[in-house]
């Protein structure tokens, strides 16, 4: 196993760990959170992002590598939120929550795992003509936000941290 692989099976144990923690695979938290009664999946998932932003663009600053993400489609984003959507409201569970349910011994989740794999193999099967079709709409190429803007990625990140930090101030004050 190279060390990669390692690191990789280390932060996904301890992500799934965090998961259990903040109690985000409760049946009860993917309800409130579609329902938007309940933001602790928002919360947590969010702090996920904030924390690992900072690390990321500090290690693409310094070289230790460099990132490249793929480009912005439209159709591709819409299709893939809606999907994505639609599983998380039939099943109760995100692909990660689903992963981690399982590991608490939900056995129900095994069908949204299921849906996922099957997911991905229909993909793979119907990828040619994907790419020729809706993945042709409205493709802006590989461009991030602060591209676009064209700024700094360090602003994008403090205006991005001052409006999640907002935002948790909103739904604590109003108990979310």
């Amino acid at each position: 196993m190279s060390t990669e692989q390692i690191l990789g099976l280390v932060t996904g144990i301890l992500f799934g760990f965090f998961l259990q923690k903040a109690r985000v695979l409760r049946f009860d938290k993917q309800v409130g959170a579609m329902l938007l009664q309940d933001m602790t999946i928002l919360k947590f998932m969010m702090s996920a992002i904030l924390v690992g932003m900072i690390g990321v663009l500090f290690l693409n600053d310094i070289g230790v590598f460099t990132y490249s993400h793929k480009t912005m489609n439209v159709g591709a984003v819409v299709v893939g939120g809606a999907l994505f959507g639609a599983g998380w409201a039939l099943m109760g569970f995100c692909p990660g929550t689903s992963i981690g349910a399982l590991g608490e011994g939900r056995w129900h989740a095994l069908f949204a795992i299921a849906g996922m794999v099957a997911g991905a193999a229909i993909y793979a099967e119907l990828y040619p003509w994907l790419s020729s079709t809706l993945m042709t709409w409205k493709d802006f190429g590989k461009i991030s936000l602060p591209e676009a803007l064209g700024v700094s990625h360090w602003l994008v990140a403090v205006a991005f941290w001052l409006v999640t930090l907002l935002m948790f101030y909103f739904f604590e004050r109003k108990g979310l």
